[in-house]
């Protein structure tokens, strides 16, 4: 637990790690369009004296979300097709924040139908970067995901390098784009952000939970990019956040027809840190969480404790990272309140990969916090540029 009082970064409610990092969430995507401060503040007045209430959380949200779609909605029909994206996108991130923290109430399911929406009518009218939203093969399901196409200028003619970006625990691939993923594709990279089993739309509507082998997934993912003329099929990586500190390295360690990975915050055993967590949470402390402890069951579509538990067990990286053969990044903060530094240095050591990188982000330097949701543009800078010197797009 950081000092709250001493603290650097921009923490709005100090008595509420969960709270304040999911404002933070919101915030940190002003850059790509996804927040306007004044807008975020206003919520966050309202919610002062509300400080733990989920439901008022997602009322405020859904509240401003409503009345920025309705602004986006009337600029559409003045033929202001630029005006009209930029409010349905944001409307949809507000929508989505708001919902993180009661995914089960009754007004959850609408409002996140709502967000898919917005951003898909929004993203429909921009012409850089070309959002197309696609489905993936997956069994006999599909997965759905954008597209985001690499910015011809910096791609040049030929087939483009991609990243296959999965969510974490608790993100959509809405809120995924707003992490830079514009700064990505202008660089010249495909992006094919997934709502993979257990999150977004696939867990939501599509009855697909959690899974321990990311692999499954992630060589469709794979194939789905590989089969497209605008990708270099040798020039495919993959990343995801947060809890995609597992998804991503198992994926790459088990798919070796990836080229990279990146891991935005590091994972190791995850049931040994959801063991650690319910044993926080049974002594009567409250751990650093980023969404109810309740989640956990519902993504892998069980009632009990015990049966999440059960399903934890195959959530080990060791056995799996040391197969790991092309070039790895690990990001993390040094004041990660959620996953302490020290698993990202073992699951750095343990990795098999010859070429490979270790990136800490200090307190002095910003990006400290979880997956750097205090400076998130300090962490997109150095990955993507990482990723660029590897992937070497417009070559």
């Amino acid at each position: 637990m950081s000092d709250r009082a001493n603290d650097p970064a921009f923490i709005y409610f100090p008595t509420n790690y969960r709270w304040s990092m999911g404002l933070l969430l919101c915030l940190s995507a002003a850059p790509w369009g996804g927040a306007e401060i004044d807008e975020v503040n206003r919520i966050g007045r309202q919610l002062k004296n509300k400080v733990g209430d989920d439901n008022a959380w997602l009322e405020e949200w859904a509240r401003m979300g409503d009345i920025v779609e309705a602004r986006g909605r009337d600029e559409e029909q003045k033929g202001h097709r630029l005006t009209a994206a930029a409010c349905l996108m944001r409307a949809a991130h507000y929508y989505q924040i708001g919902e993180r923290f009661l995914q089960h109430g009754p007004r959850s399911a609408a409002i996140y139908r709502k967000a898919v929406k917005s951003f898909a009518d929004g993203a429909a009218m921009l012409r850089r970067p070309r959002i197309e939203p696609i489905e993936i093969p997956y069994g006999d399901k599909t997965l759905p995901a954008l597209f985001v196409h690499p910015a011809p200028e910096a791609a040049g003619n030929k087939p483009a390098p991609a990243i296959v970006f999965f969510d974490g625990f608790d993100i959509t691939k809405e809120i995924q784009y707003f992490k830079g993923v514009p700064d990505l594709v202008a660089r010249g990279f495909a992006c094919l952000i997934v709502d993979g089993p257990g999150n977004g739309e696939s867990v939501r509507f599509r009855d697909l939970p959690l899974i321990a082998e990311t692999e499954k997934y992630g060589t469709a993912a794979y194939e789905y990019l590989a089969g497209r003329k605008e990708v270099d099929p040798k020039r495919i990586g993959v990343m995801a956040i947060s809890l995609g500190g597992y998804y991503a390295p198992r994926a790459a360690s088990l798919e070796p027809r990836y080229a990279a990975c990146i891991a935005w915050g590091a994972q190791w055993d995850y049931y040994d840190t959801w063991k650690r967590r319910f044993d926080l949470l049974d002594s009567g402390k409250l751990p650093s969480l980023s969404v109810p402890p309740e989640h956990l069951m519902w993504v892998f579509g069980v009632k009990t404790r015990d049966a999440a538990m059960k399903i934890l067990e195959g959530f080990r990286l060791d056995g799996i990272v040391q197969k790991m053969r092309c070039p790895f990044l690990l990001v993390h903060g040094a004041g990660d309140e959620q996953i302490p530094l020290s698993i990202a240095e073992k699951c750095f050591e343990a990795a098999g990969s010859k070429q490979k990188l270790l990136k800490v982000f200090t307190r002095e330097e910003g990006g400290f916090h979880h997956c750097q949701v205090d400076n998130v543009t300090i962490g997109t800078n150095f990955m993507w540029d990482w990723a660029a010197d590897v992937l070497k797009p417009g070559t």
